[in-house]
């Protein structure tokens, strides 16, 4: 189960670079910003089940690590304008540091699927994956309104 997982992680890791290559050649919206972490918030009907449940310290754990992640999508994820849009900047480094956190997250299943079970387990990650892409995303949010707000203003009269 935990190599079959980490065989989806890797699929999904490979998937995202691909949209993000491939969005970073048209502009940016509001809406392609925001939407992800909606769309990814209905994974959190898995705690309905018994088997996926985790304990208030496990939900701390898991989202203050999946926020120290975001630090490092945050940095890599920089606007810039070009034919007066605003576009997202495409970064070799944020490649590496998606598979370079594919692989701690790989390790850290291997080495707690061993203490944790693995329905625990995957609720952790998904709570992980959570705490890393809502504080990037707001990021993201602020940076592009800054940015449309600079790029869109009316001057003084």
């Amino acid at each position: 189960m935990v190599i079959l997982s980490s065989l989806a992680a890797i699929f999904m890791a490979i998937l995202v670079i691909i949209i993000r290559l491939r969005a970073a050649k048209k502009p940016a919206t509001v809406k392609k910003i925001i939407l992800p972490p909606l769309f990814m918030s209905t994974g959190s009907l898995m705690f309905l089940f018994p088997m996926f449940q985790v304990t208030p310290l496990q939900v701390l754990e898991a989202v203050s690590v999946g926020a120290v992640f975001s630090i490092f999508l945050i940095k890599t994820s920089q606007f810039e304008v070009r034919d007066n849009e605003i576009y997202l900047k495409r970064s070799k480094a944020f490649i590496f540091i998606l598979f370079g956190l594919l692989l701690l997250r790989i390790i850290l299943k291997f080495v707690l699927s061993s203490t944790i079970d693995v329905g625990e387990l995957s609720g952790m990650f998904y709570l992980l994956a959570l705490g890393m892409i809502i504080p990037w995303r707001i990021a993201m949010y602020y940076s592009f309104k800054k940015l449309n707000d600079q790029l869109f203003q009316q001057p003084v009269v």
